[in-house]
């Protein structure tokens, strides 16, 4: 166990609640000044709109903007532009998923899709996506376009190059860790470089944001595989084995396919890469993931990328944005959902 994770290791009976408690009432605000953003004089569209900004979700993304807002110099009104920007973005990202998912429920609460079908959701992804553009070009927030702009493009590489490899026989960790980090850490690293961008002009200090949201996003998605292999449905939310039956291969049985013959591993795989798996061969699979050290493998790498992110907050002085930042990267690895 590396030492700055162990410093720290006790501080995490903490609650997403308790960390974004220091900009709680940002976060309030900001309720009003996203719904503002998104109004339409189309009818059907501001129906869809009021049933989405009503699902409030736990708002982690404009959370980590305003937290690291606060830690480089104070919130202000380019934290709430830089706010809404990646809620936009992290809103029309969800709804295309359930779409191309063909999920009918987020949330617990029926998905856009199924409630008013394919079309309507597209387009409604489309909408929040060319807001995000136009809030950052009427408010002249150039950079945070960028940096936004950036974020699509790697979220959807990163998809891309996860459908193209559930199609081959050959992930390996390299391969595994570029999918996330453009899948998962790309948005997480953008909201936390965008909420310093609002606060300083110090290139230094927004890559050492960057990286600390990278890293953290690395880390949670680490954690979500974990989840898969460990959790129970009720828990999680969300059927226990979904990535296998999705034919996924991540890190858990990445590691111990490597430690096997490899004779053994291709058996492995070619069971999950069938897509026609039972629930029999998914406890299979489990057993072989936690028999040949998938998990406390997994659990190591997610637990250095943790420390590597509170590194990136050692030379802030001590403030309760600070320690919220840190509970978080924390949190991202002793979630049980």
């Amino acid at each position: 166990m590396s030492a700055l994770y162990s410093e720290t290791e006790q501080k995490t009976s903490v609650t997403l609640q308790t960390i974004i408690e220091p900009v709680k009432y940002h976060l309030e605000e900001f309720q009003t000044y996203f719904r503002n953003s998104v109004r339409s004089n189309v009818s059907l569209l501001d129906l869809i709109v009021r049933y989405i900004v009503r699902q409030k979700g736990k708002r982690v993304r404009p959370a980590l903007v305003f937290l690291t807002a606060e830690l480089c110099g104070g919130i202000n009104e380019r934290s709430y532009i830089g706010a809404t920007m990646v809620e936009l973005l992290h809103t029309a990202t969800l709804v295309h998923d359930d779409v191309v998912d063909d999920a009918n429920e987020r949330r617990g609460v029926a998905s856009i899709n199924a409630v008013w079908k394919n079309k309507a959701a597209v387009l409604v992804g489309d909408f929040f996506l060319s807001r995000g553009l136009l809030i950052s070009v009427e408010n002249g927030e150039y950079d945070f376009l960028r940096v936004t702009s950036t974020a699509v493009k790697r979220m959807s590489e990163g998809e891309l190059l996860q459908i193209q490899k559930s199609r081959q026989k050959n992930t390996d960790e390299a391969t595994y860790f570029r999918i996330i980090a453009d899948k998962t850490a790309s948005l997480l690293s953008t909201c936390c470089e965008v909420g310093a961008m609002s606060a300083t002009h110090d290139p230094v200090v927004h890559e050492a944001m960057k990286q600390y949201g990278e890293h953290c996003g690395l880390a949670f998605q680490i954690r979500d595989d974990i989840l898969d292999y460990t959790s129970r449905t009720s828990i999680l939310g969300k059927p226990v084995g979904n990535d296998l039956r999705e034919k996924k291969v991540t890190l858990p049985l990445i590691h111990a396919c490597s430690v096997v013959e490899q004779s053994e591993a291709k058996k492995i795989i070619k069971l999950v890469k069938s897509g026609k798996m039972t629930n029999e061969d998914i406890s299979y699979v489990h057993d072989f993931v936690k028999r040949n050290g998938g998990i406390e493998y997994s659990i190591a790498i997610a637990k250095r990328e943790v420390d590597k992110a509170i590194a990136q907050l050692v030379h802030f002085p001590e403030s309760s944005a600070k320690r919220a930042l840190e509970q978080f990267a924390l949190y991202v690895i002793h979630r049980k959902k």
